[in-house]
């Protein structure tokens, strides 16, 4: 069987094809090795997936395999003891105006163990009035390992909770970026969906690669979403794991340990050492009036290497 043909014939978004994937991997599951209620329910609830993915775009949940760090060491443990941001090793990001506001470092806290990442209206704020919210991101850069966050998301549509990892020389640069080898931004999770009805969409975190130089157009970055994942539970009252493991050969993406996606899009993996990103995203319009607030809370950042 073509499963490439078959995607093509039903004009199928690429989330759409590893959902194909997926179904068509339980199957093979349902048949090897004899027959049990547990794979009949796995495949029934494979099928109202995919279904659910081809004609309403819906989520999947990851099935893939366990997160394994056998010959990995853990490199950096950020666990935001104190009172206070540690600057020897994290940069107040992109500080100044940014889409429809302002990052300030008002906007970071870091108390009981936790970081704090606000968005809200400011009168005083340092860049003047206008809507704040904070971005940060590791001094030293990294090229390959494995790199995971705790956190609880923002409530509320609008801004967005997100933990990615940026090339620091043009990723979006068609020349520089040669189709993702020289660099590429990596979305390991982004939090978009808390306004979606059905509480399994808005439970659910989307994963994607951008870069340029894939193709011949120089204008427009080349991006792959490689799905829209539940994650099981309450994103914004209960702490969750967003992972990549980020190899020789592919990008891995993980939630709460478990594989969701898989791709090396692009020319190939990123060859060269990243920025470390931890954000709560503005975006270009406030749908909110002043007094509003919402928060991201990040437990821990981690990253393993060989």
């Amino acid at each position: 069987m073509d499963i490439g043909k078959i995607a093509e014939a039903l004009h199928l978004a690429y989330r759409q094809e590893n959902a194909l994937y997926l179904f068509i991997d339980t199957i093979k599951h349902f048949f090897a090795n004899g027959f049990s209620p547990k794979k009949i329910i796995a495949t029934i609830v494979a099928l109202c997936e995919f279904l659910g993915c081809i004609v309403f775009d819906t989520p999947i949940t990851p099935c893939g395999e366990a997160l394994n760090l056998d010959g990995y060491s853990l490199v950096l443990n950020e666990e935001f003891e104190g009172t206070e941001l540690n600057t020897d090793i994290w940069n107040y990001r992109a500080s100044g105006a940014r889409r429809g506001g302002f990052n300030g470092k008002s906007q970071v806290e870091v108390k009981d163990g936790n970081l704090y990442l606000t968005a809200e209206y400011l009168e005083n704020g340092e860049y003047g009035p206008g809507w704040y919210a904070a971005m940060i991101s590791l001094k030293e850069y990294y090229k390959q390992g494995y790199f995971e966050i705790k956190c609880k998301v923002n409530k509320d549509k609008g801004f967005w909770s997100a933990f990615w990892i940026q090339s620091p020389i043009g990723p979006y640069d068609h020349y520089i970026s040669q189709g993702g080898v020289n660099g590429a931004e990596i979305d390991i999770f982004e939090a978009m969906n808390a306004d979606m009805r059905l509480p399994s969409n808005r439970n659910s975190v989307t994963q994607t690669i951008h870069c340029n130089g894939v193709d011949d157009d120089i204008e427009n970055i080349d991006s792959r979403c490689l799905g829209d994942f539940k994650v099981g539970n309450d994103i914004y009252e209960t702490y969750n794991t967003y992972g990549l493991k980020w190899t020789e050969d592919e990008y891995i993406f993980y939630i709460n340990g478990i594989e969701s996606a898989r791709s090396s899009f692009g020319n190939g993996v990123s060859q060269i050492p990243e920025e470390v990103i931890v954000s709560l995203e503005l975006p270009d319009n406030i749908p909110f009036e002043k007094g509003y607030s919402t928060q991201m809370v990040v437990d821990y950042v981690k990253i393993y290497q060989k």
